[in-house]
């Protein structure tokens, strides 16, 4: 699911592009910039690259789900659904004398995502249908804690933009358990 919420993203900034920019080609992708041998991603090369940097339980307390009545007249109780807060960064991977193009790509990325802050079933038809929102916050770091990261992400710093990904929900549709239904004389549940 976080693969599917990432890509969705990625899908969407591809299409803004190709519309509103007649871009050919994906400027978008979803990568790390540094293989595990440390060597430079190829494929990330002069392109905006969309890296999970960090996962998080989302702490604040959410609705859960209302038992629904099964076939045989009981009360089917449904786990908790989890809510995730992702960690975005958004660099911009242009090297040489493509700085500019950089600088440019990038704006139009978080311009994007300012005017698109919240994907839903409604706006967003291609969201995987597990997942019921995604809410999009740009989050500001310190100087040393940029620092600190671009040292874990294995580069050296590049434009970009880190983000908070909001309300994704997993495994709400789990059943954990049943419950009888209580009919009284009148028959009306009272469950």
């Amino acid at each position: 699911m976080i693969n599917a919420a990432i890509s969705h993203l990625a899908g969407q900034l591809n299409q803004h592009f190709r519309n509103n920019y007649h871009s050919v080609e994906d400027l978008v992708v979803v990568s790390n910039l540094v293989e595990l041998d440390g060597s430079v991603a190829p494929h990330a090369s002069n392109k905006l690259v969309l890296m999970l940097v960090n996962i998080e339980k989302d702490t604040l307390p959410y609705r859960t789900g209302l038992p629904q009545r099964s076939n045989d007249e009981r009360l089917l109780v449904h786990s908790t659904p989890l809510y995730l807060n992702l960690y975005l960064m958004m660099a911009a991977n242009f090297g040489g004398g493509n700085y500019a193009e950089a600088l440019k790509t990038i704006s139009n990325a978080v311009s994007f995502f300012q005017q698109h802050a919240v994907f839903d079933q409604h706006n967003s038809p291609g969201l995987d249908t597990r997942i019921e929102k995604l809410i999009l916050d740009i989050e500001n770091l310190k100087i040393p804690d940029l620092n600190n990261l671009w040292s874990l992400l294995g580069g050296r710093y590049l434009p970009s933009v880190f983000y908070k990904v909001r309300m994704i929900s997993m495994d709400a549709t789990a059943v954990i358990g049943q419950v009888p239904v209580i009919i009284d004389t009148k028959n009306q549940v009272a469950g």
